[in-house]
């Protein structure tokens, strides 16, 4: 397993643009202003509006990983909620995102763990399958496989394949540096008159 940089250590737009400005799993959100997650993907394919799969991901996902969810981009129903939250925090998960949707938002921002997602709805799910866990998925346009870097910021989510993290890491702080040194320069600018 790659030790992953800590949420909020790399900019999701840095990251995307160290990938060539791939990888960004478009219309994915989070759920609250501030929102970061790091770590390794636990992949769920679930039919649209049913959380069945993310209930049997629970028996076997790790510490620190992050659960993401093929819901087939469905907004009508909620596939978490507060109750789903206060077991992945029980569990120290990483975070979750949906291509899906969400509830309960007040509550889930109290709970602290990072939710991001393409939608909201008050509307509850259904929980009779089927689905597929640790599985390739896509989420938002973007292929996920289990193991993958994911990783979530203001900016939104950004996968990258698991052979590829030291390569675009060590792209994203070539390209942190370089953005540096233009805002010194930016900064030495003066008004032509």
């Amino acid at each position: 397993m790659h030790d992953y940089p800590k949420p909020g250590a790399l900019p999701v737009a840095t990251v995307s643009d160290a990938m060539d400005r791939f990888g960004v799993a478009d219309g994915i959100r989070p759920l609250w202003p501030g929102a970061q997650l790091s770590g390794p993907a636990f992949t769920v394919w679930t039919r649209p509006g049913d959380n069945k799969g993310l209930h049997a991901a629970f028996e076997t996902i790790r510490r620190g990983e992050v659960l993401v969810v093929n819901g087939g981009g469905d907004a009508t129903r909620a596939l978490i909620g507060e109750l789903v939250v206060q077991k992945a925090k029980a569990l120290a998960i990483g975070g979750i995102v949906l291509d899906g949707a969400a509830r309960d938002v007040a509550e889930l921002a109290e709970l602290g763990v990072p939710v991001f997602a393409r939608a909201v709805t008050p509307a509850g799910p259904w929980k009779t399958g089927p689905y597929l866990i640790g599985s390739t998925i896509a989420v938002g346009g973007v292929p996920v496989s289990p193991g993958d870097w994911v990783l979530g910021d203001d900016d939104g989510v950004a996968v990258v394949p698991s052979g590829r993290v030291a390569q675009v890491v060590d792209g994203a702080r070539t390209l942190i540096e370089g953005e540096a040194e233009r805002r010194a320069a930016n900064q030495r600018l003066v008004p032509r008159d």
